[in-house]
């Protein structure tokens, strides 16, 4: 049985050797006929015997044969040599290649791409070359090649589409130079620009389509736009509009509106584009449980809760949210919290459509600010810029004041692009903050035209530079010409005079004025007033919203050119005058815009002491006050007033250019100088002593679309003018000889009186027009009405 297995095992194994053995026989075999096969090959090519190289021109042959995968004494390869026909295309240095044998000779034809000498472009005018310039990326001296050309072509139509500008064309082209190079020249028609013809909205349902083409930037194409861009189409606008309308409906409680889509489609005749805005608004919310979460040591509840300026029941407002985070910080890093973090934890109820907001306030990262670095700025000295920072090297970084920085730096107006960011210091506690400012022109020439019905047709010219030598001062040269006055004026103001937070400045002024003139009912000057001197000026903030500011003013004052059936009383005023008087004016401002607002008020008093060291002696008082109040969106009632009150004193009088005159801009119904003591022979306006004045008013939207700039408003105006210091002016005989033996009388009652009327205003793109229609409803007998005002200016 074992001699058995043994000699089946000797057979298996004298298999195996026998099958190896052949395998290895066969393997020979096919390595012999792949060397004769290859040898064969070799033998039918040939070897590479040498490279000529021809039609090189600025290129040296040894750049050329660096792109070569095949050298001379290598045998010929097709596919070798067929990538390396390849290689040298797309070196970008040729125009053509051409890779040929002849014998044993590798023959390589080039024509080399032309070298551009010159970039220009024609037919640009929207677009300066400056601006082409940047765009492009070829460049003079750099090889000419077609697919680059195509490209910048494509980047100059990229550019002329975000300008608005879609049927733009641009065709490249070149001259021929010698020594192979050549001019490029892209011939651009600019065509018209592509507007917008209609601004459409989907899903709204609570604001009319009107109403939120007034919230975002794009507009529709009107004629009235002709000095305005918002009416081209704008991608990048397109995209900060959607920003916007979120902006809106957050602030009015809605919570969870989103817009779906914004789509612009261009028209079959490519003359405009219609915008399509889908959008869901959802539900309105009111805030709900509002509260306050303390991380801090030492910090009640208590003293953070009045410090919120949302309260539970009102309407979402997302502003609002910010706003309180933003008291809170600066509130308690002022109290010694350098390092406070605030941040809202939100919860949305959609049941009862409430949004609950508890704000956990703890101590954020400890991170000092390293460094402030600033770049781009030219000509603007760096300190302008630092002075401008609520943050300074070594103070606690805080993010709420780094934003107010750049928004403070923003509101100089002296740089076109901001840019505020930290960046890691060199500790993990280090900060530092780099600001990237690009400056622009701050230079102004500005041309003024306009009318009122007091002064008449006005015209002003102004020469104005708001940052001069780049140290942040203001200086400005101007002049006023109208039907009542003629004034010109030079004023120097330093804003951080010796580097504090004081600004200070000088007036030099010279004006010619007719105080009792009006060109709308025709009244002639009586007599002209003639004034020219000099002010020194300081002002500076004692809280964010408190503003104190101090003036010296001398002056000399002449009564001249009276009219012979002029009052006597304005008679005995002729002559100079001089005037040395420093004054002052508190000024505290909460209102939400000050040449529009919609919310807030303010409170000033000021005062004026004459009498300091010469001239006239006098002492002036005056007061102001206003609130703002929004009923509705567009809807604003605001109330204003105003009261004033001079007298003199080491015995003297106060002189008629020293009174005050009151109708017309400050109480309509009435003319200017309309009511206050008055001659009763002549008629003549005499000024007074003693004067309040107010006004009630409700701006009220009528129904237009918000982009026309056209708002009305309703209002009542009262205020009187009493007490004049020559009322009991004795005559003496000489003088009441002179006047016919008749003691002149002046018509004086501290009545009040009123007016009501109705007025619009356009913010047309000549500038902004008021019309008011005013009627008298309580006045006195001896008072000059005036039914109609009208007032317009433009400046460019």
């Amino acid at each position: 049985m074992v001699s058995k297995r043994l000699t089946i095992c000797w057979v298996a194994v004298l298999a195996a050797m026998l099958v190896s053995a052949a395998g290895w026989v066969f393997s020979a075999a096919a390595q012999t006929r792949g060397a004769q096969t290859r040898a064969a090959s070799a033998a039918a090519g040939g070897t590479i015997g040498s490279i000529r190289i021809e039609g090189i021109q600025r290129i040296e042959p040894e750049t050329v044969r660096s792109y070569l995968l095949v050298q001379t004494g290598d045998p010929w390869d097709a596919e070798r040599v067929d990538r390396s026909l390849k290689a040298l295309f797309a070196t970008g240095l040729f125009a053509d290649v051409k890779l040929t044998r002849e014998g044993n000779v590798l023959v390589i034809r080039v024509v080399e791409n032309p070298i551009i000498n010159r970039i220009a472009f024609e037919g640009n005018s929207k677009l300066s070359d400056k601006d082409l310039n940047a765009e492009i990326q070829l460049r003079p001296r750099v090889v000419y090649t077609r697919t680059r050309v195509q490209n910048d072509v494509r980047r100059i139509l990229e550019l002329y589409r975000r300008r608005g500008r879609f049927a733009a064309t641009v065709e490249p082209k070149i001259i021929q130079l010698s020594e192979n190079r050549v001019d490029l020249v892209f011939e651009i028609n600019e065509g018209p620009s592509t507007g917008v013809r209609s601004i459409n909205f989907v899903g709204n349902r609570v604001f009319s389509d009107s109403t939120l083409r007034g919230t975002i930037e794009t507009k529709e194409s009107r004629w009235y736009r002709f000095l305005s861009t918002a009416d081209t189409y704008d991608p990048d606008r397109l995209t900060y509009d959607r920003e916007l309308l979120r902006k809106f409906y957050l602030t009015e409680g809605y919570a969870d509106f989103r817009v779906v889509s914004g789509v612009a489609e261009l028209t079959p005749d490519r003359d405009g584009f219609v915008i399509t805005f889908t959008i869901e608004e959802g539900e309105r919310y009111r805030f709900g449980k509002v509260d306050v979460n303390i991380g801090l040591k030492d910090l009640p509840r208590e003293a953070v809760l009045p410090l919120l300026t949302l309260q539970s029941g009102d309407w979402y407002d997302a502003q609002e949210l910010e706003h309180s985070i933003s008291v809170i910080t600066d509130v308690l890093g002022n109290r010694g919290y350098a390092f406070v973090e605030v941040k809202p934890q939100v919860t949305r109820n959609r049941e009862d459509r409430t949004v609950d907001v508890v704000f956990d306030v703890h101590e954020g990262p400890q991170v000092y600010v390293e460094r402030i670095d600033i770049s781009g700025n030219v000509r603007t000295l760096d300190k302008v810029v630092r002075r401008e920072f609520r943050l300074v090297e070594g103070d606690a970084f805080n993010t709420n004041k780094m934003q107010r920085s750049k928004d403070r730096i923003k509101n100089l107006g002296f740089f076109k692009k901001v840019e505020v960011n930290n960046t890691p210091g060199s500790a993990p506690d280090r900060t530092v903050i780099t600001t990237e400012i690009e400056e622009q022109s701050t230079g102004e020439l500005s041309l003024g035209l306009g009318f009122s019905t007091s002064d008449g047709p006005l015209a002003d010219v102004n020469v104005r530079e708001r940052n001069f030598l780049g140290r942040g001062q203001d200086v400005r040269i101007g002049t006023v010409v109208s039907f009542r006055s003629q004034q010109v004026d030079l004023s120097f103001t330093e804003p951080y005079f010796l580097d504090k937070n004081i600004a200070a400045g000088i007036d030099i002024f010279e004006v010619k004025t007719s105080p009792t003139a009006n060109f709308f009912t025709g009244v002639s000057p009586v007599y002209q007033q003639f004034s020219y001197g000099g002010a020194l000026r300081t002002g500076y903030q004692i809280t964010e919203n408190l503003r104190q500011t101090w003036k010296y003013t001398g002056r000399s004052d002449d009564i001249t050119n009276i009219e012979s059936n002029a009052s006597l009383f304005i008679q005995l005023q002729a002559g100079t005058h001089l005037t040395s008087s420093v004054g002052q004016v508190l000024l505290y401002d909460r209102r939400d815009n000050r040449l529009e607002p919609t919310g807030g008020y303010f409170a000033s008093i000021g005062n004026d002491f004459a009498g300091v060291g010469f001239g006239v002696q006098y002492i002036r008082n005056k007061v102001s006050a206003g609130y703002y109040y929004s009923l509705f969106p567009e809807w604003v009632l605001g109330f204003t007033a105003e009261a004033g009150d001079v007298f003199g004193w080491g015995g003297q009088q106060v002189l008629l250019q020293d009174r005050f005159f009151v109708g017309g801009d400050n109480l309509r119904g009435f003319a200017p100088a309309g009511i206050g003591p008055r001659d009763i022979v002549s008629s003549d306006a005499l000024g007074g002593n003693k004067y309040y004045v107010g006004s009630l008013a409700l701006s009220v939207p009528l129904g237009l679309p918000k982009e026309l700039g056209i708002s009305g408003r309703v209002f009542t105006d009262f205020g009187t003018l009493f007490s004049n210091d020559q009322k009991n002016l004795v005559l003496t005989p000489a003088q009441l000889a002179a006047n016919g033996g008749v003691q002149p009388l002046i018509l004086d009652s501290a009545a009040i009186r009123a007016s009501a009327g109705i007025g619009i205003s356009w913010k047309s793109p000549v500038g902004p027009i008021r019309l008011d229609l005013a009627y008298p409803i309580k006045k006195e007998t001896f008072d000059k009405t005036q039914l109609f005002h009208v007032s317009f200016g433009t400046r460019f």
